[in-house]
């Protein structure tokens, strides 16, 4: 079962992750690799928060799996941001390379606190 909790996640999280990175080429072009960036980012965001949350409640081990482990998985795609920042510096596109690598570095690991604590504060309004 957890395992097809993990299966289930992932084909969630893939799907997801093709429609907010579509989405987000759509809204600002294709000049900047802003559809990974998207979702890196609400990916931290959510891994921060739904951590934090089921920290603090009774999540079972396959809707912790479906969700954390299949979903977030699937949904962030570091490996493509990795392969797009190497391509970008092989095509002489230093300064994007390094805008890209910076930007996602950056602004994940602030958004993965931001999860941390907006889920801190309405965890303890809900009590």
């Amino acid at each position: 079962m957890h395992i097809l909790s993990i299966a289930l996640g992932g084909a969630i999280g893939a799907t997801l992750r093709y429609i907010v990175s579509g989405a987000a080429y759509d809204r600002f072009g294709t000049d900047f690799p802003y559809g990974t960036l998207a979702v890196n980012v609400i990916g931290c965001f959510l891994i921060g928060f739904l951590s934090y949350a089921f920290g603090e409640s009774v999540v079972s081990p396959n809707t912790r799996a479906l969700i954390l482990t299949g979903g977030l998985g699937a949904f962030t795609t570091f490996s493509t941001y990795g392969l797009e920042s190497v391509y970008l510096w092989r095509d002489g596109e230093m300064q994007t390379a390094l805008m890209n690598i910076l930007a996602n570095n950056v602004m994940g690991l602030l958004f993965v606190v931001a999860g941390l604590v907006l889920a801190r504060f309405v965890l303890a309004q809900m009590r």
